[in-house]
């Protein structure tokens, strides 16, 4: 037997299912929320530890993996957001051929030619104030983020309280199950026993049959302390999200778990009242966290959603050029050249030369071009929200019931967790009391079948009042087991609420 301890971390509200004869143990491990390796998760053998089951599962199940993606998205909105306070930047780039009449991109007149030409353009915006819509918007984000990261938490810890569940039903019916073969052994011990006497002559043969009867009986318990056995163990494989018996997976009769040693109780009077509980349980619950942080996020949105009420300033700027191939062309100095020239001197038309400078033309290049054709811009530009359809005013509306409606979430959620643990203190009375009760009934019966023992071996109690005695003791040695788990593990499950180190 091992002695298992597990240390709260942050928890959340958990919902108890009744499992057969066992009423459940919520449980809560920090390591739950630990990065679980691979070779931790595979066990080598069909053996397992709680430690491995937890690991398993938390490895295995889905609702954790999509809790992990709606973190991921939330860490992908929150940087977005905070990017979105940055300037951005856009290139255009443009290749264009037309032919016939066309206007000359350069000097905007129109030529009877093909124009090849390429446009470049690089322009940025910068938002001044939009009513702090950017910034409101990061708060959002972040208080978002830290929601998901408890819901991640109270998934993880679902997760473990369910697997913790689930194998300590496995060790309640394997002692259940342990109970019922000493009943068999001893039942067949008396039975052997009678059988000589009866052969001797010294009972008669219907007490022998009355014993066989009760062997039967109690082989049938071991059948049905099997059954539970098994199908406790397929909840817990499914629990892990294992398969059951598929393709060499381990069969639930084959899986073993290690046994913790479990103290008898001593009954003491719990060290906190239900108000107690519910007052630390509001500081460490991850549901509870996870609702009041959303509601906050929401009331960042409403703020989010009211500033589209405000002018929004942004200011802009642009870097733009240009290249045609019919551009301007350039001029160089070549010397010098005659002209002539036709003049009227004293009413004769006469022609003379005329010395004029000589040039050469050569288009600009495709670097020249794009420098001489460079345009910077700069702007600043004011948009005033006067009309829009009431757009921005539902979009606050709209915020606003969502922030109501987290607020009654949260309100809801800490009603359940106040419910939870006061049915889960009145439930802890209540199996102080029957362990109590079925204590002393123990007590009771075992002093009672020891004399109903001792006369049936002196010939004085027939085998129907023998067997009646015994059964009653069978009974409620079964019963108290499951009255030792039930009040034990309901005491725990206000350690859990706690936050308190939980041993076993």
């Amino acid at each position: 037997m091992k002695r298992l301890t597990i240390y709260n971390g942050p928890v959340i509200r958990f919902k108890i299912t009744i499992l057969a004869s066992l009423l459940g143990l919520v449980v809560n491990s920090a390591n739950a929320q630990t990065t679980v390796q691979a070779s931790q998760a595979a066990p080598v053998s069909n053996r397992f530890s709680l430690r491995q089951c937890i690991d398993i599962a938390l490895q295995n199940n889905l609702q954790i993996k999509q809790s992990q993606l709606n973190v991921q998205g939330s860490e992908l909105q929150l940087r977005q957001s905070k990017l979105n306070l940055l300037p951005t930047l856009n290139g255009f780039a443009n290749q264009s051929f037309s032919s016939g009449r066309n206007i000359n991109p350069v000097t905007n007149t129109f030529v009877e030619t093909s124009v090849n030409s390429n446009n470049y353009q690089l322009s940025g915006q910068v938002t001044v104030f939009n009513g702090f819509a950017l910034q409101k918007a990061i708060k959002q984000n972040d208080l978002l983020l830290q929601s998901n990261q408890q819901n991640l938490q109270a998934t993880q810890n679902n997760v473990a309280l369910l697997v913790v569940q689930n194998y300590l039903n496995v060790l309640t019916y394997g002692e259940q199950l342990d109970i019922a073969r000493r009943q068999v052994e001893t039942t067949q011990g008396q039975l052997d026993r009678t059988t000589k006497l009866v052969n001797a002559g010294t009972l008669a043969e219907a007490q022998l049959y009355d014993l066989r009867a009760q062997v039967a009986n109690d082989e049938l318990t071991v059948v049905n302390a099997q059954n539970n056995l098994d199908l406790a163990k397929l909840a817990l494989l499914q629990a892990m999200n294992l398969p059951a018996g598929n393709s060499g997976a381990p069969t639930p009769g084959s899986i073993e778990i290690e046994k913790y040693q479990l103290d008898d109780p001593t009954l003491e009077p719990y060290t906190a009242t239900a108000q107690q509980v519910y007052e630390s349980a509001l500081q460490f619950m991850p549901d509870v966290k996870a609702a009041e942080l959303r509601v906050r996020s929401d009331a960042a949105g409403v703020e989010v959603a009211k500033a589209g009420l405000y002018p929004t300033l942004t200011l802009s700027g642009s870097l733009s050029t240009l290249y045609s191939n019919v551009g301007l062309q350039k001029q160089f100095e070549n010397g010098t050249t005659l002209v002539p020239m036709t003049v009227i001197i004293g009413g004769t038309q006469q022609t003379i030369s005329i010395v004029q400078p000589a040039y050469r033309n050569e288009k600009f290049t495709y670097g020249e071009q794009l420098k001489n054709n460079l345009n910077r811009g700069a702007s600043l530009n004011l948009t005033i929200p006067i009309f829009g359809r009431f757009a921005a005013r539902n979009r606050i509306t709209n915020a606003t019931i969502l922030q109501k409606s987290s607020e009654i979430t949260a309100d809801n959620t800490r009603l359940t967790l106040r419910q939870n643990i006061e049915t889960a203190y009145t439930s802890m009375l209540a199996a102080s009391n029957r362990y109590r009760s079925t204590q002393i009934q123990v007590e009771s019966l075992e002093k009672a079948f020891q004399a109903a023992e001792s006369r049936f071996n002196a010939g004085a109690l027939n085998s129907v009042d023998y067997n009646i005695a015994k059964n009653n003791l069978d009974r409620s040695r079964a019963n108290l087991v499951q009255a030792k788990y039930d009040y034990v593990f309901r005491t725990k499950i206000l350690d859990f609420y706690q936050n308190k180190p939980l041993s076993f």
